[in-house]
């Protein structure tokens, strides 16, 4: 009898309920169940491989329920983030496990808690903090099957692209209260995504190839890396416009789809980088990105890493640009770590305790100067460099990432001829008018093919179906192979830079004239560099 008492009166005091939120690890996110259940006794206890940041929650929970109204329950709290074995990191679990605690304690009912994702930090005065990752969650949302989401109004315009998911922005933890308690009228936000997004789709760059003096090779060579997403490095002295020109080149670069604005957006959220959230036009990247690190940038900053595995900047470059400037003066064991996924498209991250994968297809720009003083060969200045110095300072850029860049071109100063001309030259808009309709002929070229957009994603497999050439022009590459020593990296990508000047002709085969000039920009071999410090 007493037993049967005892069982009788644990059931009454003991409450188990469970709360939806997700953890972000990478690009992968998974559903995480708070189970909640309050009992007997004084301690709280919380499990499920949580960090730093989520053990401290019930310090940011206690004191945000006494500025709330709320009181913090004076019984046991036993916490579990399911499942219990993936590790969970930041504060976004502050909101589904202090719901959940409210709930368990019955200040609050529970009919409406298996109907939608919690997600957010709570200030210590209640209100909710914009959090990371919110678009990833919200597609994971939708793909599990949840009627809507409720997370910071910082982070609903970038949840509320996701269709068909009702998305609740919230100011407050008193707001998530009466919203699933019933006692407030909140509408979800509506947002047109495709709307929004193709009224952005205007190149509203204030850089313009038109303010470009002189250098129409260049300009000629960059017109073909943008039509293709080829790699291209610039050779030259100190203003002679590498910089100039490669700033400018995100104006002649083809508009993205509103699947590469998904996938480059998502990246952009886990790493926190969306600007102005309550923009409407921030909700989605709608521009390529260009990014352009310091030379004095980390290993870890660049492909991505660190404690809680963050995108590297080339990651953050996906579907865009990354442009080295000065690119001798990078840490050649910094520029080494690119040579894998300028090769692979994508970056691995392992770890001890995780392995998690970004994308990372971007344009790699590069500029740099012959040497440590910058004007080797310039007619117009001397060189005070020494064999020896110079030959270090190429040094600095090694043969296997050279030969993983398509493009490579000398650049010389500007004669004060063409710099005092009064003409503008073609506009980016010319340019790009051209970029576009070799990258649709490529788009329909690739259509049955899976994650291949443009030239130069072209697998090996795929060169003798695209890029056949016929015997006159096979001998030409030949002769030039054995000359400029190429390797056959270099074979595959000299292929795939002509079927791109072909695209721009609007050639339906590659020819002699496209080969001849796809080699051309691979005379700048590493066995060049090396005899200009001889």
């Amino acid at each position: 009898m007493y037993f049967s008492l005892f069982i009788f009166h644990f059931i009454i005091l003991t409450m188990l309920v469970k709360t939806y939120c997700a953890a972000v690890n990478g690009l992968n996110v998974t559903t995480v169940t708070v189970e909640v259940s309050v009992e007997m006794g004084q301690c709280l206890y919380l499990s499920g491989l949580g960090d730093e940041a989520v053990r401290e929650s019930q310090s940011r929970i206690r004191t945000a329920y006494l500025y709330s109204g709320y009181k913090f329950p004076n019984k046991g709290i036993t916490i579990n983030l399911a499942p219990a074995d993936l590790r969970k990191e930041g504060a976004s679990f502050d909101l589904p496990i202090a719901i959940g605690i409210l709930a368990a304690n019955e200040d609050i009912p529970k009919e409406l808690l298996d109907k939608y994702l919690l997600i957010g930090e709570l200030g210590l005065d209640g209100t909710l903090q914009p959090i990371r990752g919110a678009l990833p969650i919200a597609i994971k949302a939708r793909k599990e099957g949840y009627k809507g989401m409720i997370l910071p109004h910082a982070n609903a315009r970038e949840a509320a692209v996701v269709n068909n998911l009702e998305v609740y922005g919230m100011e407050k933890l008193t707001d998530v209260v009466q919203f699933l308690s019933g006692q407030s009228d909140a509408q979800p936000l509506e947002y047109d995504t495709r709307k929004v997004f193709y009224e952005q789709q205007t190149n509203s760059s204030d850089l313009d190839f038109a303010d470009v003096k002189g250098q129409d090779s260049v300009k000629r060579a960059m017109e073909v890396a943008a039509a293709g997403g080829h790699n291209l490095i610039m050779i030259g002295p100190p203003g002679s416009g590498k910089s100039m020109m490669a700033k400018r080149l995100p104006s002649i670069l083809p508009p993205l789809s509103l699947s590469e604005s998904l996938e480059t957006t998502q990246i952009h959220s886990i790493a926190g980088k969306l600007g102005n959230v309550n923009d409407k036009n921030s909700a989605l990247i709608y521009q390529r990105p260009f990014r352009s690190p310091h030379h004095t940038i980390s290993q870890v900053a660049l492909v991505g890493g660190g404690s809680n595995a963050m995108p590297g900047e080339i990651s953050l470059a996906h579907n865009g640009v990354l442009f080295c400037d000065e690119l001798p003066e990078f840490n050649k064991n910094t520029l080494e770590v690119l040579r894998q996924p300028l090769e692979d498209r994508c970056i691995t991250i392992s770890r001890a305790k995780y392995t998690i994968e970004y994308p990372c297809s971007f344009m790699f720009v590069a500029s740099a100067n012959p040497c440590p003083c910058g004007y080797y060969g310039d007619p117009t200045h001397h060189c005070a460099c020494t064999p020896n110095q110079i030959q270090r300072y190429m040094n600095k850029i090694s043969g296997p990432l050279l030969d993983r860049i398509d493009i490579q071109v000398d650049i010389v100063a500007v004669p004060f001829s063409e710099l005092s001309k009064t003409a503008k030259g073609e506009p980016s808009s010319e340019i790009r008018k051209r970029v576009i309709a070799a990258r649709q002929i490529q788009t329909e070229r690739f259509k049955d093919e899976k994650s291949i957009h443009c030239n130069a994603q072209m697998t090996d497999r795929m060169l003798a179906k695209y890029c056949a050439i016929d015997e006159q022009t096979t001998t030409l590459l030949h002769n030039a192979m054995e000359r400029l020593h190429l390797s056959a990296r270099a074979y595959s990508r000299i292929l795939k830079v002509a079927r791109t000047i072909a695209d721009i002709e609007g050639s339906e085969n590659i020819q002699m004239p496209h080969i001849a000039e796809a080699i051309g920009y691979r005379q700048l071999d590493r066995g060049d560099w090396a005899e200009r410090g001889m």
